[in-house]
């Protein structure tokens, strides 16, 4: 059907002032205020925006709690732009960072490790690149100090403080948002830096550019997984693939005997996809294993904060089934998800101030 729609509006009028008639939206103060919404009805839709599953169960909660209804697309905006807002402040503060490194350590030292751990997830979006597809990959790095931690009564440890950086763009560009995670979390103040990660190129060459005075450390699920996906390429006897695979898990975590592991994996050429070249993995990441000594010094030597990490500031948000983004709005969710997580919304308010 097609048709014009009339609708009323109260309109009031002042005889003391004399000003004649103006709205509802005058009389309540929000005349001024982007979608109608007062600042903090858009901080709540903001943060549920990020926090539930889906724009539409953002408005199923404001309304349910509040009794208020504000649209998914209105929901999405605001939080857009908000999130857009905090990213845009986060990059200054890291340009400003990496335009004054060199002056970053201060002079007095605390005894401590500063601990990085960078990674990547892919986003599915909108935008297709040069090969057709839509995923673009959200890099990631989580920086917490070894005063951020406490001790479970398993031997475990807890995080309770953490700094977390995404960005969805290039190495290049995401090396300054690293670096602001880090100096967050006290890095130029402790005496010890270690950077945990699953060994891609990327994040070596990141790491010798920013963090040249890190201890650089291999994951060692991931150095596992490796070892293990290679040796069920080389032999479906099941049996033999667990011997094989932990006798060259032993030579490297328990000896550092890179050499002796070497001399195990066979020459490979033409690898299927999925399975890693081993030797070159090793290779390349020789001086990353020796957990003897990491482990002596107190280090980790596991990067499972920042699979956790991923999980929850991208996968359970922004990788649920049929999503898909436009690249800022992506950033600006997980810009937002990021302080929530980092227990900084104090960042989202003042961007909305």
């Amino acid at each position: 059907m097609h048709g014009n729609i009339t609708y009323g509006r109260p309109y009031w009028y002042c005889r003391d002032c004399g000003y004649g008639e103006f709205p509802d939206d005058a009389v309540y103060g929000i005349d001024g205020l982007g979608h109608r919404l007062t600042r903090a009805v858009k901080l709540e839709a903001v943060y549920f925006a990020q926090n539930q599953m889906s724009f539409d169960r953002a408005e199923e909660v404001i309304k349910r709690v509040y009794k208020i209804e504000v649209n998914r697309e209105t929901i999405r905006e605001i939080a857009e732009d908000a999130g857009t807002k905090v990213f845009v402040n986060d990059s200054s503060q890291a340009q400003a960072l990496l335009a004054d490194i060199a002056h970053i350590e201060a002079d007095k030292k605390v005894t401590g490790t500063v601990y990085i751990m960078p990674d990547g997830a892919a986003v599915n979006t909108r935008v297709e690149d040069e090969n057709g597809s839509t995923w673009r990959e959200n890099k990631t790095a989580i920086a917490f100090s070894s005063k951020d931690m406490i001790k479970r009564k398993d031997g475990g440890n807890i995080i309770v403080r953490k700094e977390i950086a995404p960005l969805i763009g290039t190495s290049e560009e995401f090396k300054k948002h690293a670096l602001r995670a880090a100096v967050a979390a006290g890095y130029g103040k402790f005496t010890d830096t270690a950077i945990i990660a699953d060994g891609a190129a990327w994040i070596r060459n990141m790491c010798d550019d920013i963090f040249p005075d890190a201890v650089q450390i291999l994951d060692l699920f991931h150095l596992k997984e490796n070892i293990y996906t290679f040796s069920k390429y080389i032999s479906k006897d099941n049996a033999q693939v667990v011997r094989w695979a932990e006798n060259v898990i032993d030579k490297i975590e328990n000896h550092y005997a890179v050499d002796e592991a070497l001399d195990c994996i066979p020459v490979t050429e033409n690898l299927p996809d999925g399975v890693p070249n081993l030797r070159t993995y090793i290779e390349n990441n020789r001086t990353r294993m020796n957990y003897p000594m990491f482990r002596e010094r107190g280090y980790f030597v596991g990067s499972g904060a920042i699979e956790s990490t991923n999980k929850t500031i991208v996968q359970q948000r922004l990788k649920r089934a049929g999503m898909r983004w436009s690249v800022d709005g992506a950033q600006a969710l997980l810009s937002l998800r990021a302080k929530d997580e980092s227990k900084k919304w104090f960042e989202v308010e003042k961007a909305l101030a």
